[in-house]
């Protein structure tokens, strides 16, 4: 009984620190984009503590921490992605010839439903010349520019360099 009553106690811990944080960064938005007059930053307040609320309400914290360097490291490989991804693009498109084969591609993910996936999935989509538009029985659907094998290799390696950017609530 006493497990469950931590366990308890750490949720309600952790809904009160993402709340705060969340009214934090919702208010700093306000600040932004509203400006800094007093009449502004009192409504803001109020504001920020609805906003926060909801998102709290909305969408739970969870145990799951973001391990910022190795999502840090991700910027530069993302840059380079993006820059090649958009030149092949570009020079499909402006090709005398355009040299697509569109179709779809079925992506056996090993990642979990939920955030992880959910990250996988939006790092993607960021990519010229793949979107995911599904999620299938543990498969991640995807339409593709070219369909070949070398968009399956390429989202494989994807999705080990991204596996390493979120930890349980025990890791480090």
């Amino acid at each position: 009984m006493q497990d469950a009553d931590r366990a308890g106690t750490v949720a309600a811990r952790r809904a009160r620190s993402a709340l705060f944080a969340r009214a934090v960064a919702f208010y700093a938005l306000w600040i932004v984009l509203i400006g800094t007059a007093a009449v502004d930053l009192a409504a803001g307040v109020l504001a920020a503590g609805a906003a926060a609320w909801v998102s709290v309400a909305l969408s739970p914290p969870s145990p799951r921490r973001i391990r910022w360097g190795n999502t840090l490291a991700l910027v530069p490989y993302f840059l380079w992605k993006s820059l090649v991804a958009g030149v092949d693009v570009a020079r499909r498109a402006l090709a005398p010839r355009v040299r697509v084969n569109p179709g779809f591609l079925a992506y056996p993910t090993r990642l979990p439903r939920g955030a992880d996936r959910n990250a996988f999935a939006t790092f993607t989509s960021l990519m010229p010349g793949t979107v995911p538009c599904a999620d299938e029985q543990g498969r991640l659907i995807y339409h593709c520019l070219d369909g070949g094998a070398a968009v399956a290799d390429e989202l494989a390696a994807d999705e080990a360099r991204l596996g390493g950017t979120s930890a349980g609530a025990g890791d480090g």
